[in-house]
């Protein structure tokens, strides 16, 4: 699922958003105060309209058929309530959630994406849903391994994880046997990745024919952040301190951007800015013997790479210090400014309801968040989303405070610098962090 890239893509209007978002702190709480939300004692009676903001529903035949099943099912507890549907996609989701602050009249049910919560719940705009008895341990009780931090900020919910994207790292088991490498040991560690993939890199005349490993970008706006947080994790770095503080320009966070580095540079395993134009995975064209992918194939032979391809295709987290698997995804939350709660949080439970999650991954391929979707058809169907529902445990998430939407703005130059050796990852990182710190 490309649902992380493009909410990076959209963060362009984040500086008039947040300072937009400044103004709601003196006229909205900060969170609801546990126990101000009371149920309805008559749903069936309650009337209005309410608002949902979401880019998850394309406007295709089965989007809106999913959508509709969302807001029929919605009705059978609050049939007099209007659902008015704002179907807004990542690239201008922003604009949409600027647009509403800037008026002062917030959505009262939205979808954002991970790294969103903080940014967002720091300035009053979304609900504490501990009112609707959701805390970090009663969330974890709900949702899968490893989805509970994207949701949470100040140790508190605002928002309840729907579905997962995850970047995960695939091998193509023909390529490892003509290599000499044995394709049920694939690597673990970087110096074992690094190996594989200079032995797995083919070069005619210098010009690189097949990659050892692939970074899964677009070459013409690259983007390496989730790369780079997935070997972040790996070395057993975060982004961000407890405190807020920038955390990725210490030893771990060096290391990691210098694997990636020597993975290019030095092993010359892959180019800089290679990739397919069309955005498919080139360990699934054969242009690369290892890589990253989404958490979905299509195996069919007709409509996909085939079964061929997928029965060659084999899987693994990056394991140093720890093992990491970079996964997006999006959560859903309640405006602290709605006039409906009761409704609200409705609408909420059925969104995050295993039978919505398991329409919206489809539509999104992407993997159900709640743990009684796990292991769903969806997320059957294909090897890629199997291996990513055994792994939610290792996500490896963007974000984690108030200013990672505009600090995630400067990443992608930055790693840029260091992948095109114009600066050191240390000086690369150190200069992000001090403006991570002005921020």
């Amino acid at each position: 699922m490309r649902n992380a890239a493009r909410a990076r893509r959209a963060a362009a209007a984040l500086a008039a958003l947040m300072g937009l978002l400044g103004g709601l702190t003196g006229c909205a709480d900060r969170s609801t105060p546990p126990g101000h939300f009371r149920p309805d004692r008559d749903p069936a009676q309650v009337t209005g309209t309410l608002r949902f903001l979401t880019p998850g529903y394309p406007t295709t035949p089965a989007g809106k058929a999913a959508l509709q099943k969302v807001i029929d099912t919605f009705h059978e507890t609050y049939p007099k309530v209007k659902v008015e549907t704002d179907l807004a996609s990542w690239l201008h989701l922003n604009e949409k959630v600027t647009t509403s602050v800037a008026a002062g009249d917030l959505p009262d049910v939205m979808v954002t994406g991970v790294g969103w919560i903080p940014p967002f719940a720091d300035k009053g705009a979304f609900a504490d849903l501990a009112s609707f008895g959701l805390t970090p341990k009663t969330l974890a009780q709900r949702v899968r391994p490893g989805f509970v931090p994207p949701a949470v900020h100040d140790g508190k919910v605002y928002g309840v994880p729907s579905i997962g994207g995850a970047k995960v790292i695939a091998y193509r088991k023909s390529m490892f046997r003509a290599a000499g490498l044995d394709p049920a040991k694939p690597p673990t560690t970087i110096a074992a990745l690094r190996a594989y993939a200079k032995k797995l890199t083919v070069r005619k005349d210098g010009r690189l024919v097949r990659s050892g490993f692939d970074f899964w970008v677009n070459p013409t706006q690259h983007q390496y952040t989730q790369d780079y947080l997935t070997f972040l994790k790996a070395t057993g770095g975060s982004l961000y301190t407890a405190n807020g503080s920038a955390a990725f320009d210490d030893s771990r966070g060096v290391r990691a951007l210098e694997a990636m580095d020597d993975l290019m540079n030095t092993d010359r395993a892959q180019d800089f800015a290679t990739g397919a134009t069309d955005g498919s995975p080139m360990v699934l064209t054969g242009r690369a013997a290892m890589g990253f992918m989404g958490a979905y194939v299509d195996c069919d032979n007709k409509t996909g790479v085939g079964r061929r391809v997928c029965d060659d295709l084999g899987f693994f987290n990056i394991t140093d210090a720890e093992q990491a698997m970079f996964m997006g995804g999006q959560i859903v939350s309640i405006s602290s400014r709605t006039h409906l709660p009761g409704a609200a949080y409705q609408l909420l439970k059925v969104l995050t309801s295993p039978e919505a999650e398991q329409d919206l991954a489809k539509l999104n391929l992407a993997i159900p968040a709640s743990r009684a979707a796990e292991g769903s058809d969806v997320e059957r169907s294909n090897p890629a989303s199997r291996f990513a529902g055994r792994n939610t445990a290792y996500s490896a998430y963007a974000g984690g405070a108030p200013n990672w939407l505009q600090l995630q703005d400067e990443f992608a130059p930055a790693l840029d610098e260091a992948l095109l050796r114009r600066r050191s990852p240390k000086e690369a990182l150190t200069s992000l962090a001090e403006k991570a710190g002005s921020m």
